[in-house]
């Protein structure tokens, strides 16, 4: 176990916590401002533009100047000073510089944080499950008592709910320190070099065209429910037992990787997303279907996430390991998740939300594809 499990744990808790909040309730506290659908599109994809920039960024100050705690403690207070400007003004310009200023800073905290923990771990990834699962335990925690508390106060007190989870997450980051960089003996391959190849290609378009699909989730779910008349209550709960089935994989998966290996899960996956998307389309009235798509957030998410991790080793770890975690974070979550978002926010307006499902089970198909021509490419089977 790593000598920061702890910290690791109680960081990412708090990081995801604010960051599951926030994503999960800002649509309804957009469109409570008299934020149209397009608006609340283009708004909510900021969370997804600003990983283009902001991990590569954050992610090269950590590596170069080896300081990557520091980088995080200075993001955290930055992304409070911009959340403060969802406490005035109501316009569509001021939420988006607020947006905009928000997400540069949060979004290379946890790659940075990530890559502080595989450095510690030192290629071991037993235990990577176990500490990343308190990132959902935070979202399930937070998701369900913020539901509570809009129900009984409204969606005006959600900023104060985001804005106090901003202050944790600071307070995590003064708990963790700096892990000594490994020496190695020949220098890192230039990065562009590594961009360059084609399974490498494959891969990152594999792991956006996914990202680009759980848009569908990230930035409308919340409103495709309440449009079909389900309380905030059973929205929060929908979203906590999604999480609930992702942290119960992450507790177990070391046992399935070491069986069927990352290439194997991967592929189920992305079959299991297939049908979760159509499932959630079709399914709009009936609970039952829409409880059991949930429950397959444990393969759609965390299976996924944890095999892309680990076959990004291939290519990024030691040196280049913040780098790394920052271009998965940018290409799959910053360029897929944001041209994901605003493709399906013109899809909703022009062909209704339960075909936004149907496109994202498509764009899951077309992942499936990018990932089998990436590991036929590569040069070994690591698998």
């Amino acid at each position: 176990m790593p000598a920061q499990a702890s910290s690791f744990a109680f960081f990412l808790f708090c990081y995801y916590a604010h960051a599951g909040t926030w994503s999960t309730y800002a649509t309804l506290f957009f469109a409570d401002k008299g934020m149209t659908v397009a608006q609340i599109g283009v708004l909510m994809s900021m969370i997804q533009v600003l990983r283009i920039v902001g991990p590569n960024v954050w992610g090269y100050v950590a590596d170069h100047y080896d300081r990557r705690v520091l980088v995080l403690r200075a993001a955290g207070f930055a992304a409070l000073a911009g959340f403060s400007g969802f406490f005035f003004g109501g316009s569509f310009a001021h939420f988006m510089l607020a947006m905009v200023i928000l997400n540069l800073f949060t979004s290379g905290q946890a790659p940075i944080c990530e890559a502080l923990m595989l450095s510690e771990m030192k290629g071991d990834l037993t235990y990577y499950g176990r500490i990343r699962m308190w990132g959902s335990i935070g979202f399930i925690v937070s998701v369900t008592l913020a539901s509570m508390a809009l129900e009984r106060r409204g969606i005006v007190t959600l900023p104060w709910i985001a804005a106090a989870l901003l202050v944790a997450t600071i307070l995590a980051a003064f708990l963790l320190h700096d892990v000594p960089r490994r020496i190695h003996q020949q220098p890192p391959p230039p990065l562009l070099s590594l961009l360059r190849r084609r399974e490498v290609i494959a891969f990152f378009a594999s792991t956006a065209l996914m990202v680009s699909a759980h848009t569908s989730l990230y930035t409308f779910y919340s409103l495709y429910l309440e449009r079909n008349g389900y309380s905030k209550t059973l929205i929060g709960a929908m979203w906590s037992l999604g999480v609930l089935a992702e942290v119960t994989l992450f507790y177990f998966q070391s046992h399935l990787f070491r069986r069927w290996g990352a290439r194997r899960l991967m592929f189920l996956a992305l079959g299991i997303a297939v049908v979760r998307f159509v499932m959630i389309g079709f399914g709009s009235h009936m609970v039952w279907l829409l409880v059991l798509a949930q429950l397959m957030h444990a393969a759609t998410f965390a299976l996924h996430h944890s095999s892309a991790v680990m076959s990004l080793q291939r290519w990024f770890s030691g040196p280049l390991q913040a780098r790394g975690q920052a271009l998965y974070m940018s290409i799959s979550y910053g360029v897929g998740g944001s041209l994901g978002g605003l493709f399906l926010a013109q899809w909703w307006q022009r062909a209704g939300p339960e075909s936004v499902y149907y496109v994202a089970a498509a764009m899951v198909s077309l992942s499936a594809l990018a990932a089998m021509l990436s590991f036929r490419w590569q040069r070994r089977d690591l698998y």
